[in-house]
């Protein structure tokens, strides 16, 4: 669905900030430790993101669908 791309990226920033947050931890690099942590804030908005993404898409399939069925309906009366 449209949100696979931003979870894929979600989850590499996350990742990513999780080694540079322990790296900055074990050698005292606040900066490095600082920055880990923004890269899995950054990670867990896109996950959020792609998440929408396909919530949106999901209510878009049912309501055309119901459009569908409405329809059909209509043209059997």
């Amino acid at each position: 669905m449209g949100g696979d791309k931003d979870r894929a990226e979600g989850t590499w920033d996350e990742a990513k900030g999780n080694v540079k947050e322990a790296v900055g931890d074990a050698t005292d690099n606040e900066d490095l430790e600082a920055e880990g942590k923004k890269d899995q804030t950054k990670g867990a908005s896109k996950k959020a993101w792609g998440a929408t993404k396909d919530a949106a898409d999901e209510v878009k399939d049912a309501a055309g669908k119901a459009k569908d069925t409405v329809k059909e309906k209509m043209d059997d009366d």
